[in-house]
């Protein structure tokens, strides 16, 4: 028999994953009003019916004010989860689990879609006020965001635990908080974007206080028996930035407060930045995280075949792989993936005649 750790199960809290292949957060720019419709059920869909064990939505807004573009997936008022449901449902009848991540963009935010020239997006056709830990842009072009009050802060870990209670309703089964690629957990947590003077600003324990709030209010109203991941930036890549350090002390604190898996990632911090960026380039981080804080971890970027997820699971770098674009480019990827690797996993009974090749 031919032993794989990519297709062998992994348990988190009371959900069983079938393999270690995930479907990474990715943007599609396809809403309208933040609400999801037929482009989301058939891209997140064809990745449970192509064997992904968890299927994760793209950053979903907490709040009107929290997306990227105007054009963001969102979960800010309960009409957005009839929708939701659909999708879930049918992630669900596929033997895949339905994963949401929640997000905030920060000083990021008020764009056009990346087709549409990603654009500052002015007041007159719907844009916003973008707000950040403090008054800096995040270069030269993007548009000064609004500081933070002690009153908006308290809105926006609302936003994220009201969020949380949507997701539940709307039938997914694990929470992954988007705090990673420069968005706005992320300015609190990197000494490149956050200034502040008060309790949420300066030393590492105050720039990590709004993760923890939201952690925690998440928590309060997310099951125990369903899993909470949570995304971060390892390194911001640069000297005086956030470091792969504060990520393991990060991830020491998190285990502790309710945190199941990092989703380890890196950079979007810092404009203009020459990242070694190549196959397989950010598994040092979570293999780093993993054996020094003993919290699952999963790795994304430049994961493109099943030899190499095997060999990163095998040499316990991680214990899931998160797929991104080649995703994108092969929905039915965890099907070829076994075939190559002589596993014999389950087909959806419409497409049995493929298999039997």
């Amino acid at each position: 028999m031919v032993m794989s750790l990519l297709f062998s199960p992994l348990k988190l809290r009371e959900i069983k994953l079938k393999n270690r292949i995930v479907m990474s957060p990715m943007c599609q720019y396809s809403s309208k009003d933040g609400f999801a419709n037929d482009w989301h059920l058939v891209h997140l869909g064809s990745r449970a019916v192509g064997g992904a064990a968890l299927v994760m939505t793209e950053g979903t807004a907490v709040s009107p004010e929290g997306r990227i573009s105007i054009d963001d997936l969102g979960i800010w008022k309960d009409e957005h989860v009839e929708y939701l449901q659909k999708i879930t449902r049918f992630i669900i009848q596929h033997d895949a689990v339905p994963g949401i991540q929640l997000a905030h963009a920060g000083r990021k935010g008020s764009r056009t879609s990346p087709w549409n020239g990603d654009k500052l997006l002015s007041a007159p056709v719907g844009g916003w006020k973008t707000v950040a830990p403090s008054p800096v842009p995040f270069d030269p072009n993007m548009d000064t965001p609004q500081e933070l009050t002690k009153e908006g802060i308290e809105k926006v870990i609302r936003d994220f635990r009201d969020a949380a209670k949507r997701s539940l309703d709307a039938g997914f089964r694990l929470i992954e908080i988007h705090a990673a690629h420069g968005y706005l957990i992320h300015e609190f947590l990197s000494p490149l974007s956050n200034f502040r003077k008060d309790a949420y600003g300066g030393s590492f324990e105050n720039r990590i206080r709004l993760l923890l709030e939201i952690v925690s209010s998440v928590r309060s109203v997310w099951p125990d028996k369903y899993p909470l991941s949570v995304r971060i930036s390892c390194t911001d890549w640069t000297e005086t930035g956030w470091k792969v350090d504060d990520s393991v002390n990060l991830a020491k604190i998190l285990k502790d407060s309710g945190v199941d898996l990092m989703d380890c990632s890196s950079a979007g911090n810092v404009p203009g930045l020459t990242i070694p960026a190549g196959p397989g380039y950010q598994v040092p981080f979570s293999e780093k995280i993993k054996k020094e804080t003993g919290i699952l971890t999963g790795t994304v970027g430049i994961i493109t075949t099943p030899v190499q997820a095997e060999e990163i699971l095998a040499n316990g770098r991680a214990d899931l792989v998160f797929l991104a674009r080649e995703f994108l480019r092969d929905p039915y990827f965890p099907l070829r993936a076994a075939k190559e690797t002589g596993i014999d996993v389950k087909w959806p009974d419409q497409y049995l005649r493929a298999k039997r090749k």
